[in-house]
């Protein structure tokens, strides 16, 4: 399994909060990049991972770093030229816990198989890239019309569920992880998890 974490965004919600981009924020002494490639790598050791980044910065141990050829639009976070079968993308400003990270390294995806709670998606399982490249095409091409008013993870999810765009629904091919894996989307984010941690 190839995993890719993604961490190519502009970080407009997070606003170089702290003088650092979010992909850099520590917890326990480990920023959350090092801490998803560390575990990766414990619980599969022979698997690669990408982190994709423009930035010569997020050269992390364990992994090496791609520079997307197209970041314009959201859902090209999912970097096309990396979409191939038997891969695993990863967003890298989330804090996956070691259950998380055993439970997305394990499930086992028939085609396509998305992690999270019921209102973010942190991983998808792609075993069928030709599957996941239609399902992002299209959300790309409905957004770009103007049909959707979003483009990421959640959309192409619905459009490879059958469901209507906008309300998030869970129906199948879903892996709800209920545990301490969480998102880091802004200096909010962050600082309500800290207060919970104090």
């Amino acid at each position: 399994m190839k995993y890719i974490i993604m961490a190519d965004g502009k970080g407009t919600r997070w606003n170089n909060y702290g003088n650092i981009p979010k992909h850099f924020i520590q917890v326990n002494g480990e920023t959350l990049l090092a801490r998803t490639v560390r575990l990766l790598k414990e619980l599969e050791p022979d698997c690669r991972v990408i982190i994709t980044s423009h930035d010569p910065r997020y050269e992390v141990p364990g992994a090496v770093r791609h520079e997307p050829k197209n970041n314009v639009l959201e859902i090209d976070r999912f970097t096309e030229e990396l979409i191939e079968d038997d891969v695993c993308f990863l967003y890298g400003d989330t804090y996956y816990s070691e259950e998380s990270a055993e439970t997305i390294v394990a499930a086992p995806a028939e085609d396509l198989l998305f992690f999270g709670n019921r209102r973010s998606i942190v991983a998808v399982k792609v075993k069928d890239s030709a599957v996941f490249r239609k399902h992002v095409t299209r959300v790309r091409e409905l957004f770009l019309k103007g049909v959707i008013d979003r483009c990421i993870g959640w959309q192409v999810y619905q459009s490879f569920m059958g469901l209507p765009f906008g309300e998030k629904k869970i129906a199948g091919k879903y892996v709800i992880l209920e545990d301490e894996t969480r998102d880091f989307n802004s200096p909010q984010d962050f600082e309500s998890n800290r207060r919970k941690d104090d």
